[in-house]
């Protein structure tokens, strides 16, 4: 697959490789595993002096044997000898970039903790020390993202506050995934999109896997995801294990009930059968994966609360993954795929409101969007659209089929709740339906 979008990141990391022409700078990209963090750098460096350390788990000396290769390639600079510890190739390098300009990126940089702690406390030394001489652009990257905000965003961790600037990846929009589609499936259809905005969230690995397989309908899509040999099996339990480690379980169980809907605090203890407080506070601020959704126009103290997988991939993966996990380990991928897509019209019509929301944004003019709904759970508007500039909001109902949309009943319910939370005052409503016609 052709490397798609991202202008504004390499904007961003040219400007910064500019910079470290004069001054040494020290990127830190981060986002989930499979965002594309590591082609994003390699790209933005195409054509630069660049070395590429990619921190496997392996013994110090190995590693370092390694790095010494790359060292020697790319700088054309004979190996140092018997290096032991990745501080003296560091040393060196900060060292070096005083006469010549050069990118290092250091991938899985969060592993370090595992091989070696006492590196992160001797690149301070050498950074603050080797800075103001050095013309280096260090760019280092992870995914895991509890390890990477504990060794960057701690107060006592050694590297805090020596960044000059953070870059965070985030999925591609829904108008690259339509460019993607067009592309490589010009005769695709709404359902398609959803598809593979509801499988993929905008993960450039998964839309890569799905493109080099031309899998971009949903028949396809399901036939390269559900079958023995799927990588998409396996990577939502490998991909989180090692950000939970031991209490993964109880925070599998906990994503588990609120991708089948048990959104609420309550709800999710009695599935779990004990406190979570802890562990939903640890997804949402540590890991970022979970989001605290209220109604629009709720009082900052409420307790109507629900918590939503921001991760569309995961939603999908402990939806049906997870869930049936009994069905894939005996290999009844039949029966899983049956299902699925059982199931699938009722989970891709929550996504669908997902994709709006997100496709609003992205078109501008909007400055707060969110949904409603009452204590009950009855009253339940899909989207509020709001421009609290020019005073004018949308209020919007979201459904598969168009046919279902109850334009009678949005406005019931909308009275209701502009009578019991006063909000879009002074404010043109304009009530609206959207469906997959809409896409």
């Amino acid at each position: 697959m052709k490397f798609y979008n991202r202008e504004n990141e390499i904007k961003r990391l040219q400007e910064i490789h500019a910079l470290s022409l004069e001054n040494a700078q020290f990127m830190v990209v981060t986002g989930r595993r499979r965002a594309g963090k590591t082609q994003l750098l390699l790209h933005a460096t195409e054509n630069q002096p660049t070395l590429y350390f990619f921190v496997s788990r392996k013994a110090e000396p190995f590693l370092c044997e390694d790095f010494q290769q790359e060292i020697t390639e790319k700088l054309q600079i004979p190996m140092l000898g018997n290096v032991q510890s990745f501080n003296q190739l560091f040393k060196f390098l900060m060292q070096l970039s005083a006469t010549r300009s050069f990118n290092l990126i250091i991938d899985e940089f969060q592993e370090f903790m595992n091989i070696s702690p006492a590196v992160f406390s001797d690149m301070q030394r050498d950074w603050d020390t080797l800075k103001a001489q050095s013309k280096m652009n260090l760019l280092v990257c992870g995914s895991v993202h509890s390890m990477m905000h504990r060794i960057f965003e701690d107060y006592s961790a050694p590297l805090y506050g020596r960044a000059t600037g953070f870059l965070r990846l985030k999925p591609f929009k829904v108008s690259v995934l339509k460019e993607i589609l067009i592309e490589n499936n010009p005769k695709y259809t709404a359902e398609d999109l959803l598809a593979l905005y509801a499988f993929s969230g905008g993960v450039a690995k998964y839309i890569q896997l799905f493109v080099d397989n031309r899998a971009l309908t949903l028949k396809k899509m399901l036939d390269l995801m559900i079958k023995e040999d799927s990588s998409f099996i396996a990577d939502g339990k490998s991909m989180l294990i090692e950000e939970f480690g031991k209490d993964y379980a109880v925070y599998f169980t906990v994503l588990s009930a609120i991708a089948r809907g048990e959104n609420t605090r309550g709800k999710i203890e009695a599935v779990v059968g004990k406190e979570v407080g802890g562990y939903i506070t640890r997804m949402e601020n540590d890991y970022g994966l979970l989001s605290k959704s209220t109604p629009l126009f709720a009082k900052s103290e409420t307790k109507n609360v629900r918590y939503v997988i921001d991760d569309n991939f995961l939603s999908f993966w402990f939806r049906f993954i997870y869930k049936y996990s009994h069905i894939v380990e005996i290999g009844q991928f039949g029966e899983l795929r049956k299902i699925i897509e059982r199931d699938y019209a009722t989970f891709s019509g929550k996504v669908l409101e997902k994709y709006f929301r997100e496709k609003l944004i992205e078109q501008g003019g909007i400055t707060k969007t969110g949904s409603y709904w009452d204590k009950t759970g009855e009253n339940e508007i899909d989207l509020i659209a709001l421009n609290e500039t020019e005073k004018k909001a949308q209020i919007i109902e979201i459904k598969r089929n168009e046919k279902h949309i109850r334009y009678n009943l949005l406005r019931e319910k909308a009275a209701v709740m502009l009578v019991k939370t006063g909000g879009l005052k002074d404010c043109e409503i304009q009530y609206k339906g959207l469906s997959m016609t809409d896409m």
